[in-house]
């Protein structure tokens, strides 16, 4: 049962950084990112070929974050750019063609050239025995992994001038313009933020088990169900309910099988959005 737990969290850790990127994107510009899971594969495919070509695979898998995080910033300052000329729902709905059009070109450049490149990591130990608890490494190694990732971020947010300023575009864009802010070179360092984040998902996906090409529009779907039940303005509310999501994922696998973690995932947003359409912690951010 304690085991079931932990791994439940962890997981819900690697949700939590899915879906916090959707939603630094989406609260600060307005735009949903149909391409999120497709950046997390890329990075498992990227370190993969660099492993492949003889690089150690801390390197790598470090190469392969980054090289996500620059997809991420040239995707903001190239396609999304005529989606940040338009207001309100004319924004969103030319975002989510956009990004759904670039997720398309992605899975389909990387089936067609890289078609069996697939991320598997591998410790040296596979489990420790923690205060009588057999834990496996890797579940420590990804919550390290995520709660670091979650620091860092809650640190530039809250510390930092620059995290003070993407703070107040989520808040009020037109208010954030008129007080000066640059509110194009917040977006573009959100997105590569957003970017990265979903790289160590990948990453993380990596360690559990493996990552390849066609896992991108499963990554997608996972970021949106945990950024609709924590809502999609709400970073502390997407993150809990990342955790949340991960443990019914990890119950559900054990208990009942995995054929129906996708349907009580699924359920979960669907009562949310019946219950609760503004998400868990809709107004605390």
């Amino acid at each position: 049962m304690i085991a079931v737990l932990i791994d439940g969290m962890v997981q819900g850790l690697q949700l939590g950084l899915l879906g916090v990127g959707i939603t630094l994107v989406y609260g600060l510009g307005g735009v949903l990112n149909l391409a999120h899971g497709q950046l997390a594969v890329t990075t498992g495919v990227a370190a993969a070929l660099l492993i492949g070509a003889g690089l150690h695979p801390a390197p790598a898998a470090m190469l392969g974050v980054l090289g996500a995080g620059l997809l991420g910033v040239v995707m903001d300052r190239t396609l999304l750019r005529p989606a940040y000329r338009r207001r309100g729902e004319e924004r969103l709905l030319l975002a989510l063609i956009l990004t759904l059009g670039f997720a398309f070109v992605v899975d389909g450049f990387l089936a067609y050239r890289y078609p069996s490149v697939a991320l598997t990591l591998r410790l040296p130990a596979p489990a420790v025995v923690l205060a009588g608890v057999r834990i496996r490494t890797v579940s420590l190694a990804v919550a390290g992994l995520g709660l670091a990732a979650f620091v860092l971020l809650g640190l530039f947010l809250r510390s930092t001038l620059l995290g003070s300023a993407v703070r107040s575009i989520m808040q009020n864009e037109t208010g954030a313009v008129l007080c000066g802010i640059d509110v194009d070179r917040a977006r573009t360092i959100v997105v590569g933020l957003s970017a990265l984040l979903a790289g160590l998902a990948g990453l993380a996906q990596g360690l559990f088990s493996h990552v390849g090409p066609e896992m991108g529009p499963e990554f997608t779907v996972l970021a949106l169900i945990v950024a609709v039940v924590g809502g999609v303005r709400s970073l502390t509310g997407t993150f809990v309910a990342g955790l949340l999501l991960g443990l019914v994922n990890a119950f559900s696998s054990f208990y009942v099988g995995t054929y129906l973690t996708w349907i009580l995932l699924l359920l979960a947003a669907l009562l949310t959005l019946l219950v609760r359409p503004e998400g868990l912690l809709a107004y605390w951010t």
